[in-house]
């Protein structure tokens, strides 16, 4: 995926802001209305732009680029015509779990997701080369998801950032000599840094699993439960039999401790089926098992 920086527009109170002739304006904030809003954690060139990209490839979309998670579902809470996407697990970083507490509060619906091979360069200013660069920045996942590359670089050193992208782009934006950064070879290419070795993941089975989320009555047929339940034998197992008699197709079930109560756990699972009777249906018969059910 190449991005074009061209596909960036400007927004500021529902207008394009442009030096074009009115005509080309009114023609212009038409084709802007149908665009999609996506929030993301992280700058133009982070996993998440890449994720969102791929998702709703040939599809007109504007970023709506956040510092932190609590941000991009703010923006959703603030105008429910955003959508959100965001991380909540890793194949070598295993779950997000502050990213299920957020869903879980957010009164969003789960609406799509998407899966991301992650691949991770190390790149510096034009001018920079393995002989300058001293220290190498990137989010502190993406330093662990390569260890054993900077390992057998002992002379730099690690610092964290906010984000893989946005290290890129301080980088670049600042003219930081002696400072490289781990990220996506399309946000290097972006920030026009330039790419020393690419591919430089311990484990190149790498996949990022993306949630994309919405407002409730942009719903669709995918669906995330929260739930707790009784510490009871085979409690589980009689919710998780009942999905299965409606033919609710399970995709994840992710458990958390619940805080202040021992052995007691709030279950997260991922829901898709095909016929919406009989999902209340489950719904309906599950309901009197649980404890606190609420659907994303």
């Amino acid at each position: 995926m190449k991005i074009n920086p061209a596909s960036q527009h400007t927004v500021k109170a529902g207008l394009l802001i442009d030096n074009e002739e009115p005509t080309a304006n009114r023609q212009k904030l038409k084709a802007n209305c149908n665009m999609k809003r996506i929030a993301i954690q992280g700058e133009i060139g982070s996993f998440h732009d890449m994720a969102a990209r791929q998702y709703f490839d040939g599809e007109q979309i504007q970023l709506v680029c956040c510092a932190t998670f609590e941000q991009v579902f703010e923006n959703v809470k603030r105008d429910q015509t955003v959508i959100a996407m965001l991380a909540i697990e890793n194949t070598i970083a295993g779950s997000l779990l502050h990213n299920y507490d957020l869903l879980r509060e957010s009164g969003t619906t789960v609406v799509g997701e998407h899966k991301l091979h992650i691949q991770h360069c190390i790149c510096c200013l034009p001018n920079d080369s393995w002989e300058t660069i001293t220290e190498v920045h990137s989010h502190p996942v993406a330093l662990m998801q390569c260890r054993g590359f900077l390992a057998n670089h002992p002379a730099l050193k690690a610092v964290e950032a906010e984000d893989t992208a946005g290290a890129a782009a301080f980088i670049a934006e600042h003219a930081c000599r002696g400072w490289a950064a781990i990220c996506s070879a399309d946000a290097a290419r972006y920030y026009g840094l330039k790419v020393l070795e690419d591919s430089i993941e311990d484990n190149k089975h790498n996949f990022t699993r993306f949630l994309v989320e919405s407002a409730p009555q942009k719903a669709d047929f995918l669906r995330s439960l929260v739930f707790s339940l009784p510490h009871e034998e085979g409690s589980l197992s009689k919710v998780l039999t009942i999905l299965s008699f409606y033919s609710i197709n399970m995709t994840k079930i992710q458990s958390l401790p619940i805080i202040g109560h021992e052995w007691e756990y709030m279950f997260y699972v991922d829901v898709t089926y095909d016929n919406l009777t009989r999902y209340r249906q489950s719904i309906d018969a599950i309901t009197p098992l649980t404890k606190e059910l609420t659907i994303l």
